[in-house]
């Protein structure tokens, strides 16, 4: 996720400009705190920048205390994103990730009433 690593030619740094690195960092790090606001603190949130097939993306995933993984990633734009859109990323990646705890919880819970 850094730069200044050897391997930053492995994770398609070197196609991105020092701007575009800096927005792209800056939106990642929003999206997760959103997120984090969104959940209560046993969902682990983290972001990351990868090498996608069209070059790099920047992913964000839930841990949920149980069940699967959720992420949500996408290709830098030509433009940053609003902060209407970071926080739509944010939303739908915390519910999602409430919903795959729920799922993964309700085999084994009994119900109360029937």
């Amino acid at each position: 996720m850094y730069g200044n690593t050897p391997f930053q030619e492995e994770i398609g740094w070197s196609e991105l400009s020092t701007d575009e690195r800096k927005v792209l960092r800056e939106e990642l790090s929003r999206v997760a705190d959103r997120t984090r606001e969104y959940l209560p603190g046993e969902f682990v949130v983290g972001s990351e920048i990868t090498r996608g097939t069209d070059g790099p993306r920047a992913t964000v995933a839930v841990q949920p205390p149980v069940g699967t993984v959720v992420s949500t990633d996408y290709p830098p734009g030509d433009r940053p994103m609003s902060s209407e859109e970071l926080d739509d990323i944010a939303t739908d990646l915390a519910a999602s990730a409430a919903l795959q705890a729920k799922e993964a919880t309700s085999d084994y819970a009994s119900p109360t009433a029937k």
